[in-house]
């Protein structure tokens, strides 16, 4: 059986792709047959290898909501990009496709659409992103992960699924890492999530109040690639080394880095990207989300206030994410028992521990139709 993944090239993206692409291997065994055709993006060559996933690149545009140059080049990659399309499905003719949205799925969608191969859809948010709103013409079958997300689709075929993510985020080994980092069991620790490339706005904030913050909390920070250089240099300019005093900073966390990390935290703070909500959720962890102001469809706004309409989480606009304001958020949760429990258990409700699973059986059953 042969199955096409796409999906833009951003972890929220591409986790789920790869945990239902690993659920679809365990059910087909040798008859799994998987393509990964997306825009070219170092992520996804990165994370498709991983898994041995053989991969694809096509032409993609993307809209924008201001004047650019880019607007006007991009108008002419989307046919291209669906031409491309065309012929490596031609090529590979597959079975079902299972998209993650994003501009790179819409030739891949439509190329699929052209052929008659059956497509299913996923939207990770709570408010879905314009090209599954437009591909979900096109689709089968569409899973959700937020109740929110079904008023823009088809009842007939959409379905309450949650998010998949990687096996790996939960059942961490919390002892092995304190002992790793020489954390103390005597200190909450706080752990630091910028998204899969890092949050430039997180970083400076966390490094300002490091020296409050490290008096009575060990903090991990994973900063992104692209910052890590900067933050060490600043933290160590406030007096900080990363690797002492209960402060370890890491440019990337692979799958079992980021489970032990969840699994040793006592509070995340982190962007509101669907795949990281779900990841805190699975591991019932309380969090402090720092949506991005810029996101498309504001969708991480969305996700976030979510979370906090029922006490899951605490919400910090990227303005309000100052020194006072920070501590006090993180004081005010790790300092009252109750408070922590019952966002725990709130949190929890976020979470479909059978979502790639489902998805997986969706994809293969519409594979055979």
């Amino acid at each position: 059986m042969r199955i096409v993944l796409t999906g833009g090239g951003t972890g929220g993206h591409l986790t789920p792709l790869i945990a239902v692409a690993k659920k679809i291997k365990e059910k087909l065994g040798p008859e799994a047959d998987i393509l990964y055709i997306g825009s070219g993006a170092e992520m996804e060559k990165k994370m498709m290898a991983e898994e041995n996933i053989p991969v694809k690149f096509v032409q993609s545009g993307k809209m924008r909501r201001y004047f650019s140059l880019q607007n006007f080049i991009d108008f002419f990659r989307v046919p291209v990009g669906f031409f491309q399309s065309l012929w490596i499905l031609l090529r590979y003719m597959p079975d079902a496709v299972f998209s993650k949205g994003g501009y790179v799925a819409i030739p891949v969608v439509l190329a699929a659409w052209v052929y008659r191969i059956p497509v299913m859809i996923h939207e990770s948010d709570s408010i879905p992103g314009t090209a599954n709103r437009f591909l979900s013409k096109f689709a089968r079958r569409i899973a959700i992960a937020y109740p929110s997300a079904g008023e823009y689709f088809p009842k007939e075929k959409t379905a309450l699924i949650g998010n998949p993510i990687r096996f790996q985020v939960t059942d961490g080994d919390p002892v092995m890492l304190r002992n790793q980092l020489n954390f103390t069991e005597g200190k909450k620790t706080v752990l630091v999530l910028g998204g899969s490339q890092g949050s430039k706005v997180i970083n400076d904030a966390i490094v300002k109040i490091l020296p409050k913050l490290l008096q009575r909390y060990q903090v991990i920070h994973q900063t992104g690639e692209a910052n890590f250089a900067e933050v060490k240099s600043n933290a160590a300019y406030m007096g900080v080394k990363s690797g002492r005093g209960g402060y370890f900073a890491v440019p990337f966390m692979n799958s079992n880095q980021i489970r032990d990390s969840f699994a040793l935290a006592d509070l995340v703070i982190s962007r509101a990207g669907a795949t990281f909500i779900t990841e805190i959720a699975a591991n019932a962890k309380p969090a402090i989300l720092v949506p991005i102001a810029e996101s498309a469809n504001d969708h991480q706004r969305m996700n976030a206030y979510s979370l906090a309409k029922i006490g899951a989480a605490i919400v910090l606009e990227e303005p309000n994410l100052v020194e006072n304001i920070l501590i006090d958020k993180v004081d005010y949760i790790l300092g009252d028992n109750d408070l922590y429990q019952a966002m725990s258990e709130k949190i929890k409700t976020f979470y479909h521990p059978n979502a790639a699973e489902v998805v997986a059986n969706a994809v293969i059953e519409i594979a055979k139709s």
